[in-house]
């Protein structure tokens, strides 16, 4: 296991906890991803607009099945899969950047209280930035990182080369890029963004 996979420890964990918190994220550790699952599901309330982001680490707890088949929720991705990108790409593109919950993950983490998203597209980022009213990241601590500088060698060194062999084997191209990197320092809404840490290794 290269060290990019590897649980960060109980000190670190506390840490970026705590300076999360300190930066306006609310930040908690569950112990799996059921535990992470299931306190995403408890805090989205019935009816709400909801955009679940692609990401490896929500389809590997079943999270986005989870949402997309429930009649609970107002589902943007349904929206959008409705829709004619020809004829209403615009239209398209402010439904996906201002959902009420936007729900995703992260690259990266650092111990002083960053996080960092990379992105092909950079589809994801505004939502993220400042578009939703909520958004809840799910994030296994193994991305715990020490600072900025490491958070990017994790994204370029580990996350690039897996989501580069994923998107080849899923759409046949021959790679992804990080053409745009979303770094959140601190928020100034209170209570807008969660950080679910998950005490097991998912995604990348």
């Amino acid at each position: 296991m290269d060290k990019w996979s590897q649980l960060a420890s109980k000190e670190s964990i506390e840490t970026t906890i705590a300076v999360l918190k300190s930066h306006n994220i609310e930040a908690i550790l569950v112990e799996n991803g059921e535990a992470a699952k299931k306190k995403v599901l408890e805090m989205l309330p019935e009816g709400a607009e909801v955009m679940t982001m692609s990401s490896t680490t929500l389809q590997q707890i079943g999270l986005v099945e989870e949402i997309e088949n429930s009649p609970k929720y107002d589902v943007v991705k349904k929206k959008l899969s409705a829709m004619d990108r020809a004829t209403q790409s615009r239209e398209m593109q402010r439904i996906g950047a201002a959902p009420e919950w936007a729900i995703g993950s992260v690259h990266a983490v650092t111990e002083d209280g960053h996080a960092m998203i990379a992105s092909n597209t950079g589809s994801q980022l505004p939502a993220y930035a400042y578009g939703a009213g909520h958004v809840i990241w799910v994030v296994g601590t193994q991305k715990i990182v020490k600072n900025i500088d490491e958070g990017m060698k994790r994204i370029f060194e580990h996350s690039l080369p897996l989501e580069s062999e994923r998107t080849h084997k899923a759409y046949g191209v021959p790679g992804s890029a990080v053409n745009k990197v979303l770094l959140v320092n601190n928020e100034v809404q209170s209570q807008r963004i969660t950080m679910i840490l998950v005490n097991e290794v998912l995604g990348f």
